[in-house]
C-alpha cells in the first residue's frame, strides 16, 4: 500500500523539463482505471490502462493505454483508439498509435490517422503523420488524402506547411476540384489561394461550366 501511495505522489508532482535552456514547470494530469510503474532513477515509467487520459501543457490525449517513460517522463506512447487535441495549434487527431516527445515537441501518429486543422479548415488522412510543433510542419506518408473546401488532394508523400498553408506532394499526386483534375510528378498547392504549381509529366482535365457569356 505504501509503494502505491509513493508512486501516485511521484506522478502527481510537477515535472521539470527544459525549454529554450530555461527551467520551467509542467504539470501532467491523468486518469485511468489502472496504473502501474517504476520510480527507478533515470528509468521512470508509468503505464495507464482502461480509458486512459493524459493532459500536458500542449497535448490532451485519450487512448486504451498510455505509457510515460524516460527522464522526467519525456516520452508519451498511446495505443488503441487514440484521439486528442493540440489546443495551441488548433489540431484534433485520431489514430491507432501515437508517440510524443515533450522536449522536442514532435508527435508521430500511425495507423488510420486523421488530423484536423481547425484553423485552416483542413482534414488530412494518412497511415503515418509526423507533426513538428516548433515549425508547424506535418510530414504525411502512405495513402495521403487532404481535403479543403471542394479540393481533394491525394498522393503517397506530402509536406504540409501549416502556417504558410502550403501542401507539397509527390508520389502520384493529384488535385481534384469538382470536375477538374490535375496530375504531375510534383504538385504544390496553396490551400488559401487555391493556386496550383505542377512540375513533370503534367496532365489535367478541365470541364466547362456551360454558362453563356452575356
Amino acid at each position: 500500500m505504501k509503494k502505491i501511495f509513493l508512486l501516485l505522489l511521484f506522478v502527481c508532482l510537477p515535472v521539470w523539463t527544459s525549454f529554450s535552456q530555461e527551467a520551467s514547470q509542467e504539470i501532467i494530469e491523468f486518469s485511468a482505471k489502472k496504473m502501474s510503474g517504476s520510480m527507478k532513477q533515470n528509468q521512470d515509467y508509468t503505464t495507464l490502462s482502461g480509458g486512459a487520459t493524459i493532459k500536458t501543457a500542449s497535448m490532451e490525449i485519450q487512448a486504451d493505454t498510455i505509457e510515460l517513460y524516460g527522464t522526467d517522463f519525456r516520452f508519451i506512447k498511446a495505443e488503441g483508439s487514440v484521439r486528442g487535441v493540440q489546443q495551441e495549434e488548433g489540431l484534433e487527431f485520431s489514430c491507432t498509435t501515437m508517440e510524443y516527445d515533450r522536449e522536442e515537441k514532435i508527435a508521430l501518429f500511425s495507423g488510420n490517422v486523421v488530423l484536423q486543422d481547425k484553423e485552416n479548415e483542413v482534414v488530412a488522412k494518412a497511415q503515418r503523420i509526423e507533426y513538428r510543433e516548433l515549425s508547424a510542419i506535418a510530414i504525411m506518408q502512405v495513402a495521403v488524402e487532404l481535403t479543403k473546401d471542394e479540393s481533394l488532394c491525394t498522393c503517397a508523400f506530402a509536406l504540409y506547411r501549416k502556417d504558410e498553408k502550403l501542401l507539397e506532394m509527390t508520389g502520384n499526386p493529384q488535385v481534384v476540384q469538382g470536375n477538374d483534375s490535375f496530375r504531375a510528378q510534383e504538385i504544390v498547392f496553396n490551400l488559401d489561394t487555391e493556386e496550383i504549381t505542377l512540375e513533370g509529366g503534367v496532365k489535367g482535365k478541365v470541364t466547362e461550366t456551360g454558362e453563356k457569356k452575356q
